[in-house]
């Protein structure tokens, strides 16, 4: 059964980051390796975190990725290129925050998306700390 396409809400901000598929991401089956998926979740939500807030705040705090869950809807082959990840947050839970990735190719078609479960921490002593209410406007549309 196929799952619904992810679609940003109107409220957020979709982050758009390049990809660059290098040779190493090709795996024997020739497309882009799964694990190397997992890791474009991670930098496009690091990149939104770090556009949006300062030295000082990302001193103070940091994420802990708690889970990754991606649907693979179709490859993307050596050399492609215009890949892109477009990322938005959800709603604060506590000290947790689904982050929602859609993976592009260049031609705008959709080849994954994922949901990763993210849990704010302060930086020096990683405990969970409850979301800001502010921390929600830089990621507001």
């Amino acid at each position: 059964m196929a799952r619904p396409q992810l679609q940003p809400r109107e409220d957020r901000e979709v982050f758009v980051v390049p990809l660059d598929v290098r040779p190493e991401h090709i795996d024997e089956n020739g497309h882009v390796n799964n694990v190397v998926y997992v890791g474009w979740l991670q930098d496009a939500g690091t990149a939104h975190w770090n556009a949006r807030f300062d030295e000082e705040t990302r001193g103070k705090w940091s994420w802990v990725a708690l889970r990754h869950e991606i649907d693979y809807l179709r490859g993307i082959e050596p050399g492609a290129t215009g890949v892109v990840a477009r990322t938005w947050v959800g709603d604060p839970q506590g000290p947790r925050f689904n982050r929602y990735v859609r993976i592009e190719d260049g031609e705008g078609r959709l080849c994954a998306q994922g949901v990763s479960e993210w849990c704010l921490v302060e930086a020096r002593s990683l405990r969970p700390s409850r979301i800001p209410a502010e921390m929600l406007g830089p990621f507001s549309a």
